[in-house]
């Protein structure tokens, strides 16, 4: 099968009206804080259950797709030895890897941000290929201040997306791009739109220069909301601000659409899902969720480090998963929480 080939191919298998990505890749520093607050010793053990637990859930494939892994979970397996990609794949969720190192302060730009990880991205990509991945995610993230981002910071971060995106369809490995615009600070949904207006510009220009395939790559965005410390919008305000500047700057090729939660709560992500679908029946993108806290928060609390647990934790999994799932439809509504 040709490069080309491959890639619609996982295209075709993660993309539909149904599903979403579960967003399992967090670092071992965030999965630590994320343990400690439910009293949890953040060991390699103890992750290891964890995630294989929210893959072994029953009927999880119904509405999830793909799910994306740190690195450590990519050669982890379940307790029957079966590694953890192909536990995934037996419920047909596509593994995936998130292929970024973290990110630090961008010299020139005071305020910004820049990812690290391209050194190596090829020979590291083959390796996860060989372990089962079939697409990849690297992040780059935009705080919002009077200042920033700068211009050299849209530059610079778009310039990381789009290299690490062609590097990836080289391989055979779909890309999930991800412009994350930071929630953090009191700025206005309409500030907040005007960023992400900026960034998408400035993404999808630097991926036409290095030839990416946009029919072959998903786009994982922020919702256009106010930051965190404003008044919050309501989830029409928020989809009618999202769909507005999507509309501007992201072309109709992109076949699917998986926005961050970014901060929400799990019903807020789940009410924003919702009319996001609800005013975008005509867009000509799939608008659906790669949701990381936004799903696994219910499961994790019920879970709470007690292996007895476990069928209480894959119940509130399911039940997040088959909520949004409703919401690509349109069709949530807040008595089925």
């Amino acid at each position: 099968m040709s490069v080309h080939a491959e890639l619609q191919q996982t295209i075709d298998d993660m993309i539909d009206a149904e599903r979403g990505i579960l967003a399992a890749d967090e670092s071992t520093g965030t999965m630590t804080k994320r343990l400690k607050a439910i009293g949890v010793d953040s060991t390699e053990e103890n992750r290891r259950w964890y995630r294989s637990m929210l893959l072994s859930t029953p009927d999880i494939g119904k509405y999830i797709c793909g799910v994306i892994f740190y690195e450590e979970t990519l050669s982890q397996q379940d307790n029957k030895g079966t590694p953890l990609p192909e536990l995934a794949a037996s419920q047909g969720i596509i593994p995936g890897i998130k292929v970024d190192k973290g990110k630090g302060p961008l010299p020139g730009a005071p305020g910004d941000m820049i990812t690290y990880g391209l050194d190596g991205l090829g020979e590291r990509l083959v390796r996860y290929r060989k372990q089962g991945a079939r697409f990849a995610k690297w992040r780059e993230v935009y705080p919002i201040t009077p200042h920033n981002p700068t211009a050299l910071g849209l530059t610079a971060n778009a310039e990381m997306l789009a290299r690490y995106a062609a590097v990836c369809q080289a391989t055979g490995i779909v890309p999930i791009v991800e412009p994350e615009v930071l929630i953090d600070g009191d700025h206005s949904i309409a500030r907040a739109a005007e960023v992400n207006e900026q960034v998408w510009h400035a993404v999808f220009h630097a991926l036409h220069q290095h030839g990416v395939i946009l029919e072959h790559m998903i786009l994982k965005p922020s919702m256009v909301t106010p930051g965190k410390d404003a008044k919050k919008a309501t989830p029409d305000e928020v989809a009618e601000m999202t769909l507005r500047i999507l509309r501007r700057k992201v072309p109709a090729a992109i076949p699917s659409i998986n926005f961050l939660s970014g901060g929400q709560t799990p019903e807020e992500a789940t009410a924003n899902l919702n009319a996001l679908n609800q005013h975008g029946k005509k867009a000509p993108w799939h608008l659906s969720m790669s949701y990381g806290r936004a799903l696994q928060e219910p499961a994790m609390k019920a879970w709470s480090g007690d292996v007895h647990n476990r069928d209480q934790a894959q119940q509130a999994l399911l039940k997040r998963a088959r909520l949004n799932s409703r919401a690509r439809r349109g069709e949530y509504t807040a008595d089925q929480e």
